[in-house]
């Protein structure tokens, strides 16, 4: 099953890192973010690529040649100038990236992506978002239901610190909860072919009319995900993922 990721906006809210690199190639922990979420898809098997480039689409194709270059072991006999390698990289991944347009809205840069995905189930996701998701939980779900699509529906961290009292003594303080009410899309879609039909074209915004359409039809479906679930669209936000990737305990590593 081939797992497409969105990764060609600009990421302007977070221009103090994108004015050089894409947005998901903003590291935590000195790992691209768009590279913790393939650890996360590959560790439930999930490992078949297919990226949508646009902005500064250049720098993710050069750090995956690099990938596969510095990975390998190097001999070189000085004397006779030849040179082996050896390719010693335990990951099994195939990575095809795709250039889907610049200035191409999301909806544009999935429905580019229809010719690279087969006839069959696929995943989607932001190149942005960190989440502790079963994938195979979420799929099976999908399966139950036999509809085209099904998003990931999260509580999303509350902005603030939340506090609780015992009159004026604060007895509980939680740095970044979730919220207690309220439910947002969290991607990690699983999508059938079908909702190629729904967007329009370059210009389509797969938030508005694809989903608010499929939505009124009856196809769009919901997986609850109550644990832990991040995106990164600001600053403040790597700040905080950087925070949780040097405590040692990230909640969404579950790779070696």
């Amino acid at each position: 099953m081939k797992v497409a990721i969105l990764a060609g906006g600009a990421g302007s809210r977070l221009a103090e890192e994108t004015k050089v690199r894409p947005k998901p190639m903003v590291e935590i922990g000195g790992i691209p973010i768009l590279w913790h979420i393939m650890e996360h898809y590959a560790r439930y098997g999930f490992s078949d690529f297919v990226i949508a480039l646009g902005y500064l689409g250049d720098y993710i194709k050069e750090y995956v040649e690099n990938y596969c270059r510095n990975s390998r072991n190097l001999k070189v006999d000085l004397g006779t100038g030849e040179v082996e390698y050896e390719y010693s990289q335990k990951r099994n991944w195939k990575i095809e990236l795709i250039e889907t347009g610049l200035t191409t809205l999301t909806g544009g840069r999935i429905k580019r992506l229809a010719s690279y995905m087969g006839d069959g189930t696929f995943m989607l996701t932001w190149g942005d978002g960190l989440s502790d998701i079963n994938l195979n939980d979420l799929l099976a779900f999908h399966r139950s239901h036999g509809k085209l699509a099904t998003l990931t529906a999260v509580r999303p961290p509350a902005r603030y610190g939340h506090l609780v009292f015992d009159g004026d003594q604060v007895v509980e303080f939680a740095e970044k909860p979730q919220a207690s009410e309220g439910w947002i899309n969290g991607a990690f879609f699983v999508l059938e072919p079908g909702v190629f039909d729904y967007i329009e074209g370059d210009q389509t915004q797969w938030e508005h009319e694809p989903l608010e359409r499929l939505s009124q039809e009856g196809q769009l479906m919901a997986y609850k995900h109550t644990s832990f679930w991040q995106c990164m669209d600001t600053l403040r936000e790597k700040h905080l993922l950087e925070k949780m990737w040097a405590s040692g305990r990230p909640p969404w590593k579950n790779w070696d």
